[in-house]
């Protein structure tokens, strides 16, 4: 059976063998790797959404940490932010400006909650104004989105990103990043929390281990019937 390693045409197949064996560990091992750095993020995750939450103040803070911030909303600055799916179905965020009583001439923008779309995409609906008077806000720090061009034909009060560049301008400074509200409100439904799994990169690296045994037992299989094929071939032509 081993004399067939030496033909020319089972030297190619062995060096083709190979090459798919290794390059599958590569994938495998990238996948296990994947599969640490989502292991790390989602403890680094857990541990800022189960934190005490802090008063909101100037500073640095990573993404989704807990806050909490006093003040009032600016009358008027309530924006719909377009195309936000949650629980299977499409809708809106719904966001507002607060101004915090510790920090004057400053506003601060806060994702109230999401609504559900029903109506069609070119319809203007009002946006849910926010509570009056003075309020208390518990929530996690959003960094601001990204967005290219602002189509020209939203329906009012209507915008597509969390984005200083779509929100309305105010009077005094934005605070560098937002607040999702983590309180109910009547008629909004509080925005879900991300949820890192590995257990899909684990299960892809698994899986690329499985098509390297599945490689090395073809190669196997393969040689030992045409060594058995060939070694009938020999009875019969003594």
């Amino acid at each position: 059976m081993w004399a067939l390693l030496r033909t020319g045409r089972w030297i190619g197949f062995t060096v083709a063998v190979v090459v798919a064996v290794v390059a599958f560990g590569l994938l495998s091992a990238w996948q296990w790797s994947r599969a640490e750095e989502h292991r790390v993020d989602r403890t680094e995750l857990t541990t800022r959404l189960t934190a005490e939450p802090q008063p909101l103040d100037t500073g640095e803070y990573p993404e989704y940490s807990r806050v909490t911030v006093e003040g009032a909303f600016v009358e008027g600055s309530d924006r719909l932010v377009r195309s936000r799916p949650q629980g299977g179905g499409n809708g809106f965020w719904v966001a507002s400006a607060l101004e915090p009583g510790n920090l004057p001439g400053t506003h601060v923008w806060v994702v109230r909650g999401w609504m559900p779309s029903q109506t069609a995409a070119t319809t203007s609906i009002p946006v849910p104004p926010a509570p009056s008077g003075p309020q208390a806000i518990a929530g996690y720090l959003r960094a601001f989105e990204d967005t290219g061009p602002t189509p020209a034909d939203l329906p009012s009060g209507q915008i597509t990103a969390m984005s200083t560049a779509e929100l309305p301008r105010l009077d005094g400074d934005a605070y560098p990043q937002w607040i999702q509200s983590s309180q109910e409100e009547i008629g909004l439904e509080v925005l879900d929390l991300p949820d890192i799994d590995e257990s899909r990169n684990i299960s892809y690296a698994v899986q690329w281990i499985l098509f390297a045994a599945v490689a090395i037992s073809g190669w196997f299989i393969f040689l030992r019937r045409e060594a058995r094929e060939d070694a009938q071939e020999a009875e019969l032509a003594n």
